[in-house]
């Protein structure tokens, strides 16, 4: 159980906050990270792996045209997973995202860049989600399973401090 899933797990239970995940590259691990932690179910609403296009489209909706220009790895698919999964969760309070390519074969602009979003709904039904996307560049050396290891850590992190941050509103 990593110190990161653990703090998002107590931040979760101190703000009363649910979460949902839509992860690509991760495959879902940043979601089973947090499902290790004992009691989560009350907080962890759930989550889709959506690891191909298709998948993108079929189940969060994301435009076919997007996954051309600018590409599913790119700030605007982290947003809309983030905006979708979030849409399609009326329980949770916050959703997170991650895509990105983690290797092999990765094209050598696209080697090791993720991006993970994090959507906030709004504070009433008629203010939308709020959506801040954060890049990542993994290191160039690292094999995909430290890769994925690392992005699951960042997402958990990048998590907590946002959890953090509207605790101490």
């Amino acid at each position: 159980m990593s110190a990161a899933a653990r703090r998002v797990a107590r931040l979760l239970k101190a703000t009363n906050r649910k979460v949902v995940f839509a992860e690509s590259c991760t495959g879902g691990l940043v979601s089973g990270a947090l499902t290790k932690i004992p009691g989560i179910s009350i907080y962890h609403c759930g989550g889709v792996v959506v690891y191909r296009n298709q998948t993108k489209m079929a189940y969060l909706g994301i435009p076919a045209a997007i996954l051309e220009k600018p590409g599913p790895v790119s700030q605007e698919v982290a947003k809309l997973m983030a905006q979708r999964v979030l849409d399609k969760t009326p329980e949770a309070d916050v959703a997170i995202s991650v895509t990105g390519h983690l290797g092999p074969d990765a094209p050598p602009k696209l080697d090791g860049r993720v991006y993970i979003g994090i959507a906030r709904r709004g504070r009433s039904k008629n203010h939308g989600a709020e959506v801040t996307v954060h890049p990542l560049q993994c290191g160039k050396d690292e094999s995909r399973a430290a890769r994925q290891r690392w992005v699951v850590e960042r997402a958990l992190n990048l998590l907590g401090d946002r959890l953090e941050s509207e605790r101490s509103r």
